[in-house]
Order: C-alpha cells, then sequence, then structure tokens
C-alpha cells in the first residue's frame, strides 16, 4: 500500500473520528481545514529534510536550558542538595522552575512584549487557522511555555472566557510539550522528530480542534487578551504576584499528580487480580488499530500500540523509555511515527495538572474541565498526535 494512500485512508479515518463527537458539524470550515493541511505538510517537509528548521528550534531550547539552570540557583537554595542527589526529581526539576518562569512572564508582562506577541503571531495564525486570536496565541505560548505555566499568561481574562474556547486552550496545551524539556526529549528520541511533532502538533490542533469542537468568532466581540494587561501596578509588584500565582500552580499541579497516578496505579493492580493483565496491555489491543492508521507495518503493531497506551496511562517519558528497549528491533519509519506520537503531555495525568492550573487561577473554570471534559481532552489530543504521526509516515 502506497504512502500516499495510507496517509488519505487514515487522514479519513481521524476525521471522521472527529466527526462523531463533533459538538457542532454545522459550523466545521472545511477551506481553513484543508489550508491548516497543506502548510502541515510543508513544514513537515522542510524540517524532517532540512537542517535549518531543526538548528533554529535547537537555539531555542539551549535557551530554555539557561533558564532552567537560573531556576535551579533558587531551588538549590531552599532545597539544598536535593537537586544535586537526584531526589525529588519532578517536583524540583519540573514544577519548581515554574515559578520562576511565572516570575518571567510577570516581567513580559510589565514590558508589554507578551501584548507584541499576541498582537503578531495572533493575527499571523488566526488567518490561516480560522479561530480567534486568543486560540492561535494560545497555540504557541503553550508549546513554548508548557500546559501549566501557559495559562498564567491569560490570568486576568480567564474566567471570562467561554467554555467551547476555553476548551480549545486546554486541549491544545495538551496536545503538545514545553520547550524547557525538549532537551531532555532529545537526549532519548531523535532531535529532527521532537521537533517534528512540535510544529506539528500544533497544526494538527487546529484541525482536529475546527472539527470536533468547531465555533466562529465574532471579530468585534472577540477577546483582545491585550485590554487585560493595563495596570497600575509596578514591576515589584507584578513580579512578586506572580511568583506567588507560580508557587501556587506549582503546589495544585502536584496535588493532582500524586491522587491521579496513584488512581491509575490501583487500576493497573485491580485489573491484574480480576483478568491477570494490565490496563496497559488491554489497550494496547485496543490501540491496535490507531497504530495502523498512523502507519505502522502490521507486523511491528502490537509492540507499538502497547507503548502508545502506557503514554495514555502514564506519561510520555515512561513510553520512550519503553520505546528505546524494542527501538532496535522496529523499522526507522516505526521509530520514527512512534517517536512523532510520543512527544506530547496527551495522557490521563496531564488531566489533572490542566485542571490543576486552571483551577489554581480560576476555580469555576478549573471544575468545567476536570468534571465535564477530562475525556474529551483524552480523545481529542490522541487524534491530535495520530494526525502528526500520519504526517510524518507520509513524509519519511
Amino acid at each position: 500500500m502506497s504512502r500516499i494512500f495510507h496517509f488519505v485512508l487514515g487522514f479519513t479515518t481521524i476525521v471522521i473520528l472527529s466527526l462523531i463527537v463533533s459538538s457542532n458539524p454545522k459550523k466545521i470550515r472545511v477551506r481553513f481545514i484543508f489550508q491548516v493541511l497543506i502548510i502541515e505538510i510543508l513544514f513537515g517537509y522542510f524540517i524532517l529534510h532540512s537542517q535549518l528548521g531543526s538548528n533554529s528550534i535547537r537555539k531555542l531550547c539551549t535557551l530554555f536550558d539557561t533558564l532552567l539552570i537560573f531556576a535551579s540557583e533558587g531551588t538549590n537554595f531552599i532545597f539544598g542538595g536535593m537537586h544535586a542527589q537526584g531526589l525529588a526529581t519532578f517536583f524540583l526539576n519540573i514544577l519548581c522552575p515554574i515559578i520562576f518562569i511565572s516570575a518571567l512572564i510577570g516581567i513580559l508582562k510589565y514590558t508589554h512584549i507578551l501584548v507584541f506577541s499576541i498582537r503578531i503571531i495572533g493575527t499571523i495564525l488566526s488567518k490561516i487557522n480560522g479561530m480567534g486570536k486568543l486560540e492561535s496565541f494560545n497555540a504557541v505560548s503553550s508549546l513554548i511555555l508548557g500546559q501549566s505555566e501557559n495559562f498564567i499568561v491569560y490570568k486576568n481574562i480567564i474566567g471570562k472566557i467561554p467554555a467551547p474556547r476555553m476548551y480549545t486552550m486546554a486541549a491544545t496545551a495538551m496536545s503538545t510539550v514545553s520547550l524547557s524539556i525538549i532537551g531532555a526529549y532529545m537526549t532519548m528520541l531523535a532531535p529532527k522528530y521532537v521537533v517534528a511533532a512540535l510544529i506539528l502538533n500544533m497544526f494538527s490542533a487546529f484541525i482536529i480542534l475546527s472539527l470536533l469542537n468547531p465555533y466562529v468568532v465574532d471579530k468585534e466581540k472577540d477577546i483582545d487578551i491585550t485590554d487585560f494587561y493595563i495596570n497600575n501596578q509596578n514591576i515589584f509588584e507584578i513580579i512578586g504576584e506572580y511568583i506567588l500565582i507560580g508557587f501556587k500552580i506549582a503546589v495544585t499541579v502536584a496535588a493532582m499528580l500524586i491522587g491521579f497516578i496513584a488512581l491509575i496505579s490501583a487500576l493497573n493492580f485491580t485489573f491484574k487480580i480480576l483478568f491477570n493483565t494490565s490496563l496497559q496491555e488491554i489497550l494496547g489491543y485496543i490501540f491496535f488499530p490507531c497504530a495502523w492508521i498512523m502507519g505502522i507495518p502490521t507486523d511491528e503493531i502490537l509492540p507499538v500500540s502497547s507503548i502508545m497506551a502506557t503514554k495514555l496511562i502514564s506519561n510520555e517519558f515512561i513510553a520512550i523509555i519503553n520505546l528505546q528497549n524494542i527501538s532496535s528491533d522496529l523499522s526507522p519509519q516505526t521509530v520514527g511515527i512512534t517517536s512523532v506520537f510520543l512527544v506530547s503531555f496527551s495522557n490521563f495525568s496531564s488531566i489533572g495538572i490542566i485542571a490543576g492550573a486552571i483551577k489554581g487561577l480560576n476555580k469555576t473554570q478549573g471544575n468545567m474541565i476536570s468534571q465535564h471534559l477530562g475525556f474529551k481532552l483524552i480523545y481529542s489530543s490522541t487524534l491530535i498526535n495520530m494526525l502528526s504521526a500520519s504526517i510524518v509516515g507520509l513524509l519519511i
């Protein structure tokens, strides 16, 4: 079966899966979907067959690695040598830097750099994807800042964002990763696939969410986020405020992760007792057709689908390690497709992270995400990653 035919078949299936749960199919605008798809394929070709795109992202990764070094200075001062000894790694390396990044966001807010970025990036992307400027900038800020830190940017307006747009923002944040941890991924996977996943997931989110959660933003009534950056605070007040916001989100996310990961562990234990198998193994068979849609060769589907399931119920790092362990037995095409699928925050624990981050800023919006949209977030973000992986299958 040719790659083009397989991609068309896979893309059609992904579209159908999106339409099954679409909130309002009559509002789908086909022109923007195909427009974004063409641009996404061109970007994918450029990244996978050119060193220029990869080198540009690498420079950004270096910048964020440097910021994390600065963040570790504050962490080490409070927690002593725990960081150097590799203790409490997730909390110290992933959650604590949120406080420093939050302070930087406050500074960017005070200097109006964020305002300028919103106007430029939001305007360009909204013309391409047909969405509002809010959704378009959120796609970029999610990629830069990460799924939890990202929502700090919208602190002043988050309570005013309608539910459909809030869902789009949350799904976009879940379907990508942040630049702050790209360096770690690049030590585990081929850098070109990490870079490809970053860009492709952003455009895939525009496509899937335009199908699954379509709505038309009235430009005259669109939320102008720049209006909410106007205040009379001085820079020290803003920095202090955003440091406390970052701390609140870090603690909330930690609590959510503890609870969700414990529940998933309990489910695996229960499945072992009742069915003599784990939840991952059962989900592996469920993901079998999904892996085939992405372009995985038939004789390699089962081990890959199990890795996909592992990512879904745990996290991408565990799944990437599992891929490393069997990569020598897989074809280069399979490794590339699977790598792109894995580079995202799309898993059950991310529901807790996103809901916790939003709840730290606005309780009502956070409850809406956790109580009503959790499984739909997993569904949409998984389709987004499948589309990105399918495009890579077409190009490699």
